[in-house]
């Protein structure tokens, strides 16, 4: 339809007449009548994705009264269409031309109105139009007003405490939250795995390993690229705007949607073999009322699908590959946008006419383009190839840039990934930190580390409700930050003792308005402290390594300590805690020496001195709705309908002197252990070898996988080297020597990019990752009159910099950046027995350590505070306590789910799962920092300082 035609329908002919819009009938305002802005085009400069783009269901509705308000606000774009170039902070319009009446673009998709299909545009029509409207001078331009008027907001609007730290197994590549219920998070992995995790009770409802469902349909391309060595990632999960489908993105070719029914039910529904390469993007959107899927690749393409997986378009256009699309809406009018590795935008109607505008990128490379929730302003986040990041909001009206957002460091080696939330707060991860800007301020609002463990360029993702903020970390995992509505969400029911406390200090909460500077007490975080408790703040010695000014919120520890004296908690009998005992697994012929979780939390793995491993599972079922490990029901000992025992060659080994080992891929898919003779790679649902290597002479002591590369093993020997194994290829890549005796742990910091070692010798090693070079070495300080053997061990906390070195004379906590320790602590008092293991929980803020008395001790990883001791009388039957032979925990090991439970494995061959009572929900509480005293003691005698180190450097 063309200009001429909708004036022979006004009422009102005019010579010139003001047309309004493309795609309704008009009617000319009589001579003297207000004028009327000219047709509108859609902000180009600042589109694109990364991979932590919100989804179409991501925001709510747009108000109808925000539509009015913001009807003519991007009149001016097309007055600058003429233009071939601008400058840096002026972006020449678009071509797509778009009704005066309608807004700007919306997140989230409305069912469009009755109109006739998909627009078209007729070719001859369409270039008469531009050239008309390239003439026309700008009658008219709207501009948002510079004061807006919003609710009052207080920095506790943000999700900055942290709620929930929970494992994914491995690297965490894209989130988004359910559009309707907020606390539901999918999550999409290196590895290929997407897991649907209810963050409110820390479940994961359901994973989903990668594979592919039908290999004949897909393209021979495929076939033979998936031969190939190379992994299978998740590039993109996203929810359907109504939270009915799943779709996923895939680093080769595939796309998978799912049907989700609800709670853990997410059914196979379609299966496209997309784009040849990597599929980049994906996003639902809603043209001709259907809804489609649209995906762009390493292919230069993007494609428009139907949910029975119909090709319904192929733009084609780009000359590289297409990193992102931007599917957006206006009314009946339906676009994509998209931006390619080169820096180039192009947007797309739903027809075969080509690209309809073709601009760089701000940067010249990859952006996010991100509107309000209430759809009024537009915001956009990108990083050059040079590593220069921007977020700056933009004045549709002018199509200039109105706002450019301070406090980026210089560099990025990546892409800043950024949202929005409540109209009010952007969010961008850069520099290990969560940074937020109010909308209406260039300044940087405030920050968080999240209580460290973040990677340099962390993905994040709000929820609809913008009280609960999900933070990618960089041990595979990811974090829940919350405000106080979202910690209400998390933890529903509170406690009355909460209730008593929580007028007094909700009336001392600072309230600002506007002010980064005001110091911020957030009263709520107590809430979360009963059942998943804050990660404690990095303050070592009293020095806060970042050295921000801002208060770190108070726990429920804070107000307890304060109202009764602290004492520490004993326990000493079963009733005092969860108990449940391992079945089958008694045998005093084999004391269990290495003890793991599998890593989605339903599992437990010995591994006894005689070489063979057992496995339990616990299943879903009524007494355990969750199937999580619980100390609530007796697992099952599981084994393989074939009755195969998984058991490692120990032919002509000498039990008594070998020394077992053992790891645990991270999707708990296959194990490696050893025990005096080969390496053995069991699969962990037949029990098979699949392969053996590394033969003895000198025999394996230690397995660790490397945290980027199943495929690369490093592996601690009996002769006191190490091995930087590849499986992939059955080769040695590297051997490591600087220890004196044999290997006895092995870490991984991949912060730092380090590998650290321990030895019987009571030495550490510092390796480099990339080269394998050895930085540092040193014997640890071993208590006066104490000899320096024994196995040494060594675990990185969560936040990749604090490691915990365990040896039979102490518990130590180094900084190791430099290699400095920060805190000691040596058995005395209660605790005065040899420790004969110790691990961090899963959230790094306890350390429990097993005693060579049968004793347990649960300390503050932070402070290595004493919090509660476990006698052996609570756990150990009357006979094991009385008998002939000594009983004891050997290893220990950390729920990766839950951080108050814990697994410990004895010299009888029996395996414990021990929890608190489910009224204490943890085991006791914070000793206080009471100037030294520590329950009528010097806290020297407690606990022993090396020094105050120098503030960490992030």
């Amino acid at each position: 339809m063309g200009l001429n035609w909708q004036h022979q329908l006004c009422k009102n002919p005019r010579p010139n007449p003001d047309i309004k819009t493309l795609f309704t009938d008009h009617t000319c305002s009589p001579p003297n009548g207000p004028l009327a802005p000219t047709p509108v085009n859609l902000p180009v400069a600042a589109v694109a994705k990364p991979a932590a783009y919100s989804s179409l269901g991501a925001h709510g509705p747009f108000p109808p009264t925000a539509a009015a308000a913001n009807a003519n606000a991007l009149a001016g774009w097309m007055a600058n269409a003429s233009a071939s170039s601008v400058q840096a902070s002026v972006v020449t319009a678009s071509s797509i031309p778009v009704p005066q009446n309608q807004v700007p673009i919306l997140k989230r998709p409305r069912t469009p109105p009755a109109a006739p299909g998909m627009v078209d545009y007729p070719s001859t029509d369409h270039e008469q139009l531009m050239k008309r409207l390239r003439s026309a001078p700008s009658v008219e331009e709207v501009t948002y007003p510079s004061t807006r008027h919003q609710a009052p907001w207080s920095l506790e609007d943000l999700p900055r405490a942290v709620a929930v730290t929970l494992h994914q197994g491995s690297t965490v590549t894209s989130m988004d939250f359910h559009p309707s219920h907020h606390t539901l998070l999918l999550v999409g992995s290196s590895n290929g795995e997407i897991t649907l995790w209810e963050v409110a009770s820390r479940e994961r409802l359901v994973s989903k390993q990668f594979k592919i469902w039908e290999m004949a349909s897909c393209s021979v391309g495929f076939q033979a690229s998936v031969t190939k060595d190379t992994p299978i990632s998740v590039s993109r999960v996203t929810w359907s705007p109504d939270g009915n489908f799943v779709g996923v993105a895939f680093t080769k070719h595939l796309i998978h949607l799912y049907a989700y029914h609800g709670s853990n039910d997410l059914r196979q529904n379609l299966e496209i073999d997309a784009h040849i390469g990597a599929v980049n993007d994906l996003a639902f959107a809603h043209p001709n009322k259907q809804l489609c899927l649209v995906s762009c690749g390493d292919d230069k393409q993007i494609r428009v699908w139907d949910s029975a997986g119909r090709k319904l378009f192929n733009f084609e256009g780009h000359e590289a590959p297409v990193y992102s699309i931007c599917p957006h809406h206006k009314e009946n009018i339906q676009f994509i946008f998209s931006t390619a590795f080169d820096g180039k935008i192009k947007a797309w109607l739903y027809d075969n006419m080509g690209s309809r505008v073709d601009y760089d990128a701000p940067g010249h490379y990859c952006t996010t383009m991100l509107y309000s929730a209430d759809g009024s302003r537009l915001f956009s986040c990108g990083t050059s190839k040079d590593g220069d990041s921007f977020l700056v909001e933009w004045n549709e009206s002018e199509g200039a840039i109105k706002r450019s957002y301070i406090g980026f460091r210089k560099k990025s080696a990546g892409v800043v990934q950024f949202d929005t939330t409540q109209n009010h707060f952007l969010a961008a991860g850069e520099d290990s930190q969560i940074k937020f800007w109010d909308m209406d301020n260039n300044n940087i609002l405030t920050s968080t580390d999240a209580d460290g463990g973040l990677p340099s360029l962390p993905r994040l993702r709000f929820n609809k409700e913008g009280n609960l903020l999900a933070v990618t970390t960089a041990d595979n995992g990811f974090k829940i930050l919350a405000n106080a509505a979202g910690l209400r969400s998390l933890r529903p029911i509170e406690p009355p003792s909460f209730e008593a406390l929580r007028s007094p200090i909700e009336s001392a909460a600072a309230k600002v308005s506007g002010s980064p500077a005001i110091t911020n007490v957030n009263p709520v975080n107590c809430k979360v402290e009963r059942s998943s408790p804050v990660r404690p703040s990095p303050i070592i010695n009293g020095v806060d390594p970042n050295g921000r000014s801002m208060e770190k919120p108070r726990t429920m520890e804070d107000v307890t300590d304060r109202t009764k004296p602290w004492q520490l908690s004993e326990i000493v009998d079963a009733v005092q805690c969860r108990l449940v005992t391992l079945p089958e697994g008694s045998d005093s012929s084999s004391k269990v020496v290495r003890l793991l979780y599998t890593n989605s939390g339903i599992g437990v793995l010995a591994l006894g001195s005689n070489g063979v491993q057992k496995l339990w599972k616990w299943t879903r079922n009524e007494q355990n709705p969750s199937g999580k490990a619980t100390a609530n029901v007796v697992p099952q000992h599981w084994q393989p309908n074939s009755g195969l025992l998984m058991a490692n060659d120990v032919s002509g080994v000498n039990l008594e002197e070998s020394v077992p080992c053992i790891a645990l891929s991270k999707n708990d898919s296959y194990v490696m252990s050893a025990c005096g003779g080969k390496v053995s790679l069991f699969n962990m649902m037949t029990f098979k070898v699949m392969t053996t290597f590394m033969a003895a002479p000198p025999a394996s002591t230690f397995l660790a996988f490397h945290p980027q590369d199943n495929n690369i093993i490093a592996i601690g020997m009996e002769d006191s080297t190490i091995h930087i194994y590849n499986v992939r290829v059955d080769e040695v890549k590297s051997k490591l020597k600087g220890h004196q005796k044999r290997i006895t742990g092995l870490a991984f910091s991949t912060n730092l990019n380090i590998l650290v070692s321990s030895g019987a010798d009571a030495q550490l090693c510092v390796w480099s990752i990339d080269t394998w070079e050895k930085r540092k070495s040193f014997t640890i300080q071993i208590p006066a009159g104490k000899a320096p053997v024994g196995d040494t061990r060594v675990q990185f906390h969560s936040d990749q910099m604090r490691l915990l070195v365990v040896h039979e004379t102490q518990l130590a906590i180094y900084d190791a950046s430099k290699m400095d320790r920060i805190r000691q602590w040596v058995p005395q008092d209660a605790l005065s027995a040899p420790i004969s293991y110790a691990a961090y929980s899963c959230n790094s803020q306890l350390v429990y350590a097993t005693f060579f008395d049968g004793n347990i001790g649960v300390f503050d990883a932070d402070s290595l505070r004493l919090r509660c001791r476990i006698a052996p009388s609570a756990y150990l039957s009357p006979a094991a306590l009385n008998g002939s032979q000594s009983v004891h925990p050997l290893v220990v090991a950390a729920n990766p789910l839950d951080p108050n439970q814990f697994a410990v494995g004895l010299t009888d061959g029996s395996v414990k799962v021990i929890e608190p009572t489910e009224s204490e929900g943890k085991w006791g509480s914070s000793p206080p920092m009471d100037n030294g005293l520590l329950n009528g003691r010097t806290a020297s005698s407690s606990t022993t300082s090396n020094h105050t180190p120098d503030q960490t450097q992030r």
